[in-house]
């Protein structure tokens, strides 16, 4: 199956550079396993610069060499008009099974709550077969309080209780997209790993932007690949958090 069937995933991200890292990171852990992808579906929104981060098409030399199907596969994309259409028929990635139901918005915020964990149950469903699911909110990961739940950005977030209930008898890989937390960026992940279970890993990705990806359950084989990972990327602002 490759990626979702839904056209309200965010067409200005297709082909950034986080499309790059994520995708090649997701290729090389999936290796021998049955890839699930939770897409956290939201509406495009035209109105800030995110997802302009496509400088490294026209670099191949120093980008090229970390994947080069991907990346041939990504600048034809770019090339022939972003689009999330255009990277399904890429064959950038394939997955077992992808739940692209986009999340409900415009819901009144008392509902909201209850609409997102009917939301989350399909999720569940549609991935429970897959040995490896990676999810994919905008925002990444946020606490459990109740009244993040009646905000309209709720959307693009994943809080924790959903993360673990993904992760539960599997692996899976979190996005996040790192924030103004308090003792900066280094605080922030250590914060998350504290919560993630005591094998939890963490891969930062810094090229044009902070992003890390959060690996929950790892079992030996994809901790080792996801170091595998980060040493061919070692000269990409891609590295293993608390790694020496």
């Amino acid at each position: 199956m490759k990626l979702g069937q839904s056209q309200s995933l965010q067409n200005r991200y297709a082909a950034d550079i986080g499309d790059y890292v994520k995708l090649a990171l997701l290729r090389h852990l999936a290796v021998g396993r049955q890839l699930g992808i939770a897409w956290y579906l939201y509406p495009d929104e035209g109105h800030n610069g995110d997802g302009k981060h496509i400088k490294y098409l026209s670099d191949p030399e120093r980008w090229r060499d970390l994947d080069p199907f991907l990346f041939d596969a990504l600048q034809a994309v770019a090339n022939e008009g972003r689009s999330v259409a255009a990277l399904q028929a890429s064959g950038a990635i394939s997955a077992a099974a992808a739940f692209s139901i986009p999340i409900v918005e415009g819901t009144l915020s008392k509902g909201r709550s209850l609409a997102r964990a009917a939301w989350f149950a399909q999720n569940l469903e549609a991935l429970a077969t897959c040995d490896l699911v990676f999810a994919d909110p905008d925002n990444g990961i946020i606490d459990d309080s109740e009244h993040r739940r009646k905000q309209p950005s709720f959307g693009k977030q994943m809080p924790l209780s959903e993360v673990l209930s993904l992760a539960a008898g599997r692996p899976a890989v979190i996005y996040h997209h790192n924030t103004r937390f308090k003792g900066g960026h280094h605080k922030e992940v250590d914060h998350w790993l504290a919560q993630l279970g005591p094998k939890a890993l963490a891969i930062r990705a810094n090229a044009y932007s902070c992003r890390t990806f959060f690996i929950v359950n790892p079992d030996q084989s994809l901790a080792d690949r996801a170091a595998e990972f980060c040493a061919r990327w070692s000269n990409h602002n891609v590295w293993l958090h608390g790694a020496t």
